[in-house]
């Protein structure tokens, strides 16, 4: 079956450049392409794709408040959304972490990246790129982001906390099962495991806890 993407962004050439690498690739197709942030929300709600590609800055909704829309924090049956960023906007993408993004892709980030964090986001784990995300969380912790203040139902075990530390530098599972010895079907458990115990939904917010609670650092 393949694999459905919207597409967000204001300018047509763009959309026209991102539609002929994702299609250039056998199981995805784009099913719709909107140039500003409400018509992307009312074309997500009305064909939900399996995987939302958005432009952070657009005309009357950027891209955060559409992640929101679409698969913030309280959304019953979210979609998965993709933010298309640039390191100028580190202090906006924070709002977009926080508020359910499912991976992160640079627009000069290569068509490679971008395939894979399409096909991540449709299997539910969150791309999270060593040279988007950890630069962007590094120094939103430097600029002082705020603590995460999230009660823990359950303490991780010392594995799940390599696990967290490994999430939180980008590691993909298969990275992480090969550091620590393990299959990556136990890295996918371990993962889910996590999720549970600490109230998130995916990668991504997996991430974002680790730095915001201290528990990953630059030199971690």
């Amino acid at each position: 079956m393949s694999i459905g993407v919207l597409l967000a962004d204001d300018q047509a050439m763009i959309r026209g450049c991102l539609r002929l690498i994702l299609e250039d690739h056998p199981g995805i197709t784009v099913v719709g392409e909107a140039a500003d942030g409400v018509d992307a929300v009312a074309m997500a709600r009305e064909l939900r794709p399996d995987v939302c590609l958005v432009d952070v800055q657009m005309p009357r909704m950027d891209g955060i408040e559409v992640t929101r829309a679409l698969s913030g924090p309280g959304v019953p049956d979210p979609l998965r959304v993709i933010v298309v960023t640039t390191f100028d906007l580190d202090e906006y993408v924070f709002g977009a972490l926080r508020g359910g993004a499912a991976g992160f892709v640079l627009k000069d980030a290569g068509p490679d990246l971008l395939v894979e964090a399409v096909r991540a986001a449709h299997v539910g784990d969150a791309l999270i790129s060593p040279s988007v995300t950890v630069r962007l969380l590094r120094h939103l912790t430097a600029a002082g982001a705020p603590k995460s203040q999230r009660v823990v139902a359950q303490p991780l075990s010392e594995r799940e906390v390599e696990v967290v530390k490994a999430v939180a530098r980008g590691r993909s599972n298969r990275e992480i099962a090969d550091e620590l010895f393990i299959s990556v079907s136990t890295v996918k458990g371990h993962v889910s495991g996590i999720c549970e115990k600490i109230g998130m939904r995916n990668r991504v917010e997996i991430a974002v806890w680790a730095w915001e609670s201290g528990m990953a650092t630059p030199t971690t």
